[in-house]
């Protein structure tokens, strides 16, 4: 198997994820989530902050076996060099060698009965293929869905810590309402990526509004410069322009009957030029489809990088300690969901 996984995460930490870095505390979009309910608690957060740690720790004691038992057969982990599977995660985790973990900085996001999302910031020492790891924070995000009565891992996806930039803002140039009008509103269903499609046309066309209206009110946004809410999404997205952004390579990983992922390629002549990766959970809220996280800005790599960069930290519920790459990290906006 390619010894890239373990690559990878840390191919983040190092060339990382480039998000728009803004103040996103609140939002001036207008929308009406009153008919929508959230899922009735299945497992408490305090069990879902189990359950990662439990991976990190079976990590530590190179108990493969048990960590791959908490993998889902269809997990999936978005890195810097791509979407990997669970068998290259397994192959690449034994290269990782972490001797001290902090985690710390939870959230908790119940996706439905079946799946649930944790966020938190990894400080890991040790080493990678013998290599010591270089220091610095990144923010993780892993979900979990019950298979069988079982809580199993089936996503993971990170990158390095970065404060916000009042450079990166003006690099990507403020965004003024648009006077074209909206782009029809089609009712969103179970097709993620037609849905995630829909999204990024009413970033496009600067309808701002009708994009809060496709978050969830309890979604979670993760990107380097900080985990939002919904307000803040929506603000943060009204500050860019993405007229010229184009997505590909999609990838869609079923969660259960209500929760779908969708995982593909963001490039953009001022924030994406190389590409970046962006993962979103789409769910089911009383008939209607709403994206209830994103994890987005994941800078692409091309292997011979990441093969020449230095190691880096990052664990996870699916193996994820890779090189650091040398790769300069990109001072443009990162869309959001």
């Amino acid at each position: 198997m390619k010894k890239n996984l373990v690559l990878v995460s840390m191919l983040m930490f190092a060339a990382g994820c480039a998000a728009p870095t803004t103040n996103r505390e609140t939002s001036t979009a207008n929308t009406n989530l009153s008919t929508e309910s959230k899922p009735a608690a299945t497992i408490s957060e305090a069990d879902a902050i189990a359950n990662e740690k439990a991976a990190w720790n079976a990590i530590k004691n190179k108990d493969y076996e048990a960590f791959g038992s908490m993998l889902a057969s269809e997990q999936v982990e978005v890195t810097s060099e791509g979407v990997h599977d669970k068998a290259v995660t397994l192959d690449n985790i034994k290269e990782f060698e972490p001797t001290e973990v902090t985690l710390s900085d939870w959230k908790f996001l119940l996706v439905d009965k079946n799946a649930f999302v944790v966020t938190y910031t990894a400080n890991v020492k040790g080493k990678y293929n013998g290599q010591a790891l270089p220091p610095g924070p990144v923010r993780s995000s892993s979900a979990w869905v019950s298979r069988g009565g079982k809580w199993v891992a089936i996503y993971h996806q990170e990158c390095p810590i970065k404060p916000p930039s009042a450079s990166k803002e003006s690099k990507a140039g403020k965004s003024t309402p648009s006077p074209s009008p909206a782009p029809a509103m089609a009712a969103m269903g179970a097709d993620p990526i037609a849905n995630e499609q829909m999204v990024w046309q009413f970033l496009k066309s600067k309808h701002y509004d009708a994009f809060g209206e496709m978050l969830a009110s309890d979604a979670i946004e993760l990107e380097p410069d900080g985990v939002y809410d919904r307000a803040g999404s929506v603000k943060g997205v009204s500050q860019y322009d993405f007229s010229k952004t184009v997505l590909s390579d999609f990838k869609v990983v079923k969660l259960d009957d209500e929760a779908t992922l969708v995982t593909y390629m963001v490039k953009d002549p001022s924030f994406a030029p190389t590409g970046e990766r962006h993962s979103t959970i789409w769910a089911n809220r009383n008939g209607k489809w709403l994206a209830v996280f994103h994890h987005g800005g994941t800078t692409v790599m091309k292997p011979s990088a990441a093969a020449a960069a230095k190691p880096s930290a990052s664990p996870s519920p699916k193996a994820s300690a890779s090189p650091a790459a040398k790769a300069s990290p990109s001072p443009k906006a990162s869309p959001k969901m």
